[in-house]
């Protein structure tokens, strides 16, 4: 079944409502790689529960509507489905442990031709679910890469953000790990594209590759540890391209220009294969 595109752009989402305890906070920091360097008080302080922070790209997992590209009414091809941008902006810092609810919609459903794909444009506020206030607003672009040509508006895509032709100003390399995917999906990603062989050989990957917000975390502690002295209330706003895939064990390489006072553009690369991962990245920061 093709994409229905009425259909989809009215897709009713239920609000979720979410409980998040100190221990999903711990799981969440360690799934993108926080405590590597266990003797450092600065990554402690968001994996140790004395004094416990949240990390702000936490956010992304919250109110979470499920892997909802798999229901047939979507008539996504979901087995073929990528990860193409990232939005987080921050308006309050998370806390240790809370209660929020997700709210989702679709924005936007480019048809860029068939054989081309689709691109599907999401948007989750994140609120505070006693006092309503707006913590945190997260945005998505997914590839469709089997639902090109269903008859939608073909609109040009958003333009990336554009990086100085310079040398970069500062550059951080961080590992992740062989279990890093299996760990990272115990965070509420169950897609069995970052665990199942046989699934990653079909979508044409030889082997399972890192969730698309894995790799964005990682860039985030980056930019924490590079940027912002891993002070989490800093980081306001992140906005990422993904270009290629991560696979677990290998090392992503982020390189940071700072462009203006509290403004800098980014882009990791994975070390091992010389390869662009996430492009035209955006950072905003309290200075």
């Amino acid at each position: 079944m093709p994409i229905d595109y009425d259909r989809l752009m009215n897709r009713r989402f239920p609000e979720i409502e979410q409980d998040y305890r100190e221990n999903d906070t711990i799981l969440y920091a360690l799934s993108v790689g926080l405590g590597f360097e266990p003797d450092d008080g600065s990554q402690l302080r968001y994996v140790y529960e004395d004094d416990l922070e949240a990390l702000p790209t936490m956010a992304v997992i919250l109110g979470y509507p499920g892997f909802w590209m798999k229901d047939p009414d979507s008539g996504i091809d979901w087995r073929r489905v990528l990860h193409g941008e990232q939005g987080l902006t921050i308006h309050q810092p998370l806390a240790a442990a809370g209660k929020i609810v997700g709210k989702t919609r679709i924005t936007e459903i480019v048809d860029k031709g068939r054989g081309k794909g689709a691109l599907v444009y999401a948007h989750r506020d994140i609120c505070d679910r006693q006092t309503g206030n707006l913590l945190c607003t997260v945005t998505h672009t997914a590839v469709c890469r089997g639902n090109g040509g269903f008859g939608g508006p073909s609109r040009s895509t958003r333009p990336a953000h554009e990086l100085p032709d310079r040398a970069p100003d500062a550059i951080c390399e961080l590992p992740t790990y062989a279990h890093s995917a299996l760990l990272y999906r115990l965070n509420g990603d169950l897609n069995p594209l970052h665990a199942d062989p046989d699934i990653a050989r079909q979508a044409g990957f030889p082997r399972p590759i890192l969730h698309g917000l894995c790799t964005f975390g990682v860039a985030g502690h980056a930019l924490l540890r590079a940027l912002c002295g891993y002070d989490a209330a800093r980081l306001r706003r992140m906005e990422v391209r993904f270009s290629a895939p991560v696979f677990p064990g290998e090392t992503i390489r982020t390189e940071i220009w700072r462009e203006a006072p509290g403004r800098a553009g980014f882009r990791c690369g994975v070390k091992e294969r010389n390869i662009v991962v996430i492009n035209s990245g955006l950072a905003e920061y309290v200075v």
